[in-house]
């Protein structure tokens, strides 16, 4: 294994066994709270397009934007300066501090001040710089990072806080409960804004019409940073615009709701600075406050920093419609593992931090936790503006591989990989994009290709040099394809002239090579519904090559197969799908490989499995023509994710509840397999720490003796790893040639017939 891996798997290791039981807890809370919060919206769809239709013209309006908001502040008294980069932004603001001869200045939270890391910079020329954000005082007094955009502490516990608050102070007593520091906290920091000579806040939101800023806090101390001294400096990116103050109004139910699970954070403030309150003056508080001359300054510093490039990148455009709820990273089970100090660049943290890296740092910063996102998908559905954050990742991912360094034996790699890659991406990458070939080669040389893939010195040699991790089974090959055997007996055995629907069954790699039981099950499954059953040849749809982002392998990938099944969806055939993530490639991820009309015509032509049989029982296909379960067969079902955010897991559990199966459905998002991402030396441990979260919901008193179902293949390998137990697709279950299911650990629920 290269040092590279080696170091990754350390380090995730270590804040997995360090960071991890707090990020998990938080995360998972916040998770739960953003279902509870917005079901009790009316129409939290709406809300969003709302709100992405807002961020989509504020963005295509932004340079005129900037004019306006300029204007508008001056005219209210304040200074707008458009800094080009950090270094612009830091050369501005010590202009101000300096002109202020301030010794101390305080700042609310702001994720845009990290990125310009204005701390240092002052701290160097002998400012005091105060956090006023309890999270992030926490951090400023334990030298560390925010590791999470909302919470930027949510890695610590109330004993780590307690501990460096006894470490720094000279404390009468100890403090232990969440009040107890809370209170400490506030009292401390209350004196050290009282004497302050600058407020810095971030903002929000600002609005060009007024140049009003929105702050969003928990703690109310962005208000008291901001009118407390008589100095305000507003850092915001550019992006922060919004046209006027009535287009708040979505972005004020959303982004609690999204980011922590409240109706409204304690504190929405709506300042239009230079405010018109008085200065806080504690030395002088015997003159009347209509005897006071104050003279407040106001500078609104927006921050540029790459944004605008990344506004004209067709690509990286969408990462600046983030509001910054974290939603992202709160439904994302890598994050809830091992939180923002893996999962994050230089300041941002999550599935959308990939974007944010790339644009404002760079691809070196972005690429060093890049294969963290799954390209799971559920974080589609999280993001209040509809953000497609796995794209995102999949295209920084496709740029850093192509800015690999080349290596002597690309020439050969190139030759044995019909892919088209350049040189220099990384050999696991190109292993698993091609794992069609791979297939292809093991089946036929199969059982030789099984034998040697257990072999302990292929296993050595994997793990060293592509960094497959040797604790991990191998998918064992079938001799005889899925096409083979289908084509062996002679076609379907439902004549199409006399059937009521006709399907072509997609031969996805895992079905034709692999698993090819599950997709004998799905062809008799239709059969007894007299379905027409046809298994052309149609190549891998490309998320193989897509999941490693080898994006030019899987748009060649997209065509072939649309060219594959153009013909039978022009003859009115549907196209029936095994595998979730297949037909998520079909559904949603061939939109940005495809001319729109070939998507639009293949999209909603295909079907996942359970989906099409759900559909054919309501309309009056036979029931008892399928396996049913009329002992009341007990069943643990668990949904692949692409499925969930495609809507489609519960057309299973309602066919197999009809068919008379007791379903337990894990509520679990994820399984932490993610396809080849668990076969992968450096996020071994990770996946398997995300999977304990599923073993759990699976070792109930409930559970544990139920058959494991699931429909994904990744899921499937994943349980069979944390179960010790075999996992099922459910047309398997619903097969009627199948064996009797009530042993969990038998193995024949598969038929040969």
């Amino acid at each position: 294994m290269s040092d590279a891996r080696r170091s990754k798997a350390a380090h995730i290791r270590h804040l997995l066994e360090t960071e991890g039981d707090a990020v998990a807890a938080n995360t998972r809370g916040f998770n739960q709270g953003r279902y509870d919060a917005v079901a009790d919206l009316e129409d939290y769809e709406e809300l969003k397009r709302e709100a992405r239709g807002i961020k989509e013209a504020a963005i295509e309006r932004l340079p005129e934007l900037v004019e306006e908001v300029t204007e508008t502040v001056e005219e209210n008294g304040g200074t707008v300066y458009l800094a080009e980069d950090a270094a612009d932004a830091n050369r501005y603001i010590r202009e101000v501090v300096a002109d202020c001869d301030a010794d101390r200045l305080v700042k609310s939270k702001s994720m845009t001040s990290e990125e310009i890391e204005v701390n240092d910079t002052l701290e160097r020329d002998g400012v005091d710089v105060v956090e006023t954000d309890l999270g992030e005082w926490v951090l400023q007094l334990a030298d560390e990072a925010p590791s999470h955009i909302v919470a930027p502490a949510i890695h610590k516990s109330r004993e780590e806080i307690a501990r460096l608050f006894e470490h720094w102070f000279d404390l009468e007593e100890p403090l232990e409960t969440a009040e107890e520091l809370t209170a400490f906290a506030s009292d401390r920091l209350g004196e050290l804004i009282a004497d302050a000579d600058v407020g810095m806040t971030g903002a929000n939101f600002i609005s060009a019409d007024s140049g009003t800023l929105m702050l969003v806090t928990s703690e109310g101390n962005a208000r008291k940073t901001a009118v407390v001294p008589d100095t305000h400096v507003a850092v915001a990116g550019v992006e922060k615009i919004v046209p006027s103050v009535e287009e708040l109004a979505p972005f004020i139910e959303l982004l609690a709701k999204s980011g922590t699970g409240q109706d409204l954070t304690s504190y929405v403030s709506f300042l239009t600075p230079p405010t018109a309150s008085p200065v806080v003056a504690f030395d002088d508080p015997d003159t009347p406050l209509a005897d006071r001359e104050d003279d407040r300054a106001f500078h609104l510093v927006l921050i540029d920093n790459g944004r605008m490039a990344m506004r004209e990148d067709e690509h990286l455009r969408e990462t600046l419609y983030c509001i910054r709820c974290s939603a992202c990273a709160n439904t994302c089970a890598n994050f809830q593992s091992v939180g923002g100090h893996a999962f994050g660049g230089e300041t941002y943290t999550g599935g959308i931090a990939t974007g944010w890296e790339a644009g404002v740092h760079s691809y070196e910063s972005a690429a060093s936790f890049n294969d963290l996102c799954t390209g799971c998908s559920r974080c589609v559905e999280a993001c209040p503006v509809g953000i497609d954050i796995p794209w995102i990742n999949t295209v920084v991912r496709d740029r850093v591989n192509r800015g690999g360094e080349h290596d002597r034996f690309d020439f050969l790699v190139e030759g044995l990989t019909p892919d088209e890659e350049p040189g220099g991406i990384d050999l696991q990458k190109r292993l698993f994009g091609n794992y069609e070939t791979l297939a292809k080669v093991g089946s036929a040389t199969a059982p030789l290709s099984n034998w040697l893939a257990g072999s302990a010195p292929v296993r050595r040699g994997l793990e060293r040099i592509a960094g497959v991790d040797h604790r991990r089974d191998l998918p064992t090959f079938a001799r005889e394809t899925f096409r083979d055997w289908f084509d062996a007996r002679g076609g379907s055995r439902i004549d199409a002239a006399n059937a009521d629907r006709e399907v072509v069954l997609y031969p996805d790699v895992y079905t034709n090579y692999i698993d090819v039981d599950r997709g004998k099950a799905a062809v008799r499954v239709l059969e007894a519904l007299d379905v027409h059953v046809r298994v052309p040849p149609v190549p891998e749809s490309g998320r193989a090559p897509l999941s490693q982002g080898m994006i030019a392998t899987a748009d060649e990938r997209a065509s072939a197969v649309y060219a594959a099944l153009a013909e039978h969806v022009d003859a009115g055939r549907d196209v029936v799908v095994i595998e979730p993530s297949d037909l998520a490639m079909f559904r949603a991820d061939y939109e940005r490989l495809l001319p729109q009309a070939s998507f639009d015509r293949l999209n909603e032509a295909s079907y996942d499995i359970l989906e099409y049989v759900y559909g054919l029982l309501e309309h009056g296909a036979d029931p008892s023509a399928l396996r049913t379960g009329n002992d009341n067969d007990a069943l643990a079902y668990h949904s692949h994710c692409q499925q969930r955010t495609l809507g489609l897991g519960g057309y299973t559990v309602a066919t197999l509840e009809r068919l008379g199966y007791d379903v337990v459905t894990s509520d679990v998002e994820c399984c932490g397999m993610a396809g080849s991402f668990g076969y992968k030396r450096e996020y071994y441990e990770l996946s398997m720490d995300v999977g304990d979260h599923l073993r759990q919901q699976l070792t109930t008193a409930e559970t544990r003796d139920r058959l494991v179902v699931a429909s994904g293949t990744s899921c499937g390998d994943q349980l069979e790893s944390l179960l010790s137990r075999n996992a099922h697709h459910p047309v398997e279950v619903i097969d009627p040639a199948r064996a009797d299911v009530s042993n969990p650990d038998r193995t024949d629920i598969r038929s040969n017939r």
